[in-house]
């Protein structure tokens, strides 16, 4: 029994140790804002056209 009291005695302190590191985080770090931009290929923004097209309008 006390290897099991051990043992969620280190989980906990493990746990509270992650928890307190994420609350400093929260707290003291401010993120940057910027501008992202992402190349997309031609070939996804205008694929190759498939079939006939039809012109005459009708």
């Amino acid at each position: 029994m006390p290897t099991l009291f051990r043992f969620l005695f280190f989980c906990a302190i493990l746990a509270g140790t992650v928890y307190g590191a994420m609350l400093a985080l929260v707290t003291f770090v401010e993120p940057e804002p910027r501008d992202v931009t992402i190349r997309l290929p031609s070939e996804r923004v205008n694929p190759p056209a498939t079939g006939t097209i039809n012109t005459t309008g009708k």
